[in-house]
């Protein structure tokens, strides 16, 4: 014969069911008689024993939230204290490990090579959902390091860095926060990936093989000198970071960085050293040569004009700095 058990046996038996063993007898029996004691004094005024001992229960609320408490054991994720800590280190993370991962990623599926016809939806697939899982694996595991530290800490976690008044730093004129320096770096990284692809394997897919943009003959000297002006345009972007502003030398700088890529390009494409000179007879056999010098006018124009926004922008920028 089965004897069955009251509420507040089963309230006591779930309310002791986490704590350790050692404890759980002298916690049973402490709460045990504190809710007879409750359950007496209102069936002594004239309460219903079993409703007294629901509306006793019922006030001590759940089971587990009240052995929570007797064992100093949180019941969250990530407390107060390393919550800041926790979002400092994510975003830190998520800003430099999730373009890393787009870059690989499309490097990855270029490599992969497949139908030209659906290289790109296969490049633009494979980013997004590569960098998607990136971006949980990092949220994940870092999420559960600071759970597991918080637990570790106990009631006595502190922040992994107390925070002191010099911390604060400078305040930084718009264009100037972490963010826009790591854009910086990875269009740094980009734009030279994609240059050194570009003589290495070739970008454009035309008459059954990979052909490249940029011709030929600028390989190895061209490139390095490009890759070199590409290095100082990211150890820029990092000065200006680490000093907090523009000045006036950053934007000279900058002006001589950007009139060193222009310049010769616009030279190399009077001279048609800079396209491919097979790319546009090539892969375009019925594009007549009025049309192949407007294209060649069009791209001039636009290595103009980026270099004037890129020094134009950095003057404004040092300008609203002062």
């Amino acid at each position: 014969m089965t004897v069955q058990s009251t509420f507040t046996d089963r309230y006591v038996d779930a309310a002791t069911r986490s704590v350790p063993e050692k404890q759980r007898p002298d916690l049973a029996a402490e709460l045990r008689a504190s809710i007879e004691d409750q359950v007496d004094a209102r069936a002594a005024s004239g309460q219903a024993p079993a409703d007294a001992e629901r509306a006793v229960l019922s006030e001590l609320g759940d089971p587990e939230k009240l052995a929570a408490g007797y064992t100093d054991r949180p019941l969250y994720l990530i407390g107060p204290r390393l919550y800041l800590d926790w979002l400092r280190v994510l975003k830190l993370l998520l800003w430099i490990v999730l373009p890393l991962a787009a870059v690989g990623f499309a490097i990855g599926a270029v490599v992969a090579g497949g139908d030209p016809a659906k290289m790109i939806g296969a490049v633009i697939g494979s980013v997004i959902g590569g960098t998607l899982s990136v971006g949980i694996h990092v949220a994940f595991w870092v999420t559960l390091a600071f759970a597991i530290a918080d637990r570790a800490l106990g009631g006595k976690s502190t922040p992994f860095t107390a925070w002191t008044v010099d911390q604060l730093r400078e305040v930084r004129p718009a264009g100037q926060g972490l963010g826009d320096l790591v854009a910086s770096l990875v269009f740094v990284a980009i734009a030279a990936g994609a240059v050194i692809w570009d003589q290495v394997r070739g970008v454009v897919y035309l008459q059954d093989q990979w052909m490249p943009m940029l011709d030929p003959r600028l390989w190895p000297w061209g490139i390095a000198a490009l890759l070199v002006l590409l290095a100082a345009e990211a150890a820029l972007a990092i000065a200006v970071y680490v000093r907090g502003r523009w000045t006036w030398p950053f934007v000279v700088a900058n002006a001589v960085v950007a009139l060193a890529v222009a310049v010769p390009a616009l030279v190399l494409l009077i001279n048609g050293m800079l396209v491919n000179p097979a790319f546009f007879p090539g892969g375009f056999p019925a594009l007549s040569e009025q049309a192949a010098s407007i294209s060649a006018a069009a791209l001039g124009i636009v290595i103009v004009g980026v270099a004037a926004w890129d020094i134009i922008d950095a003057a404004l920028k040092a300008r609203r700095a002062r």
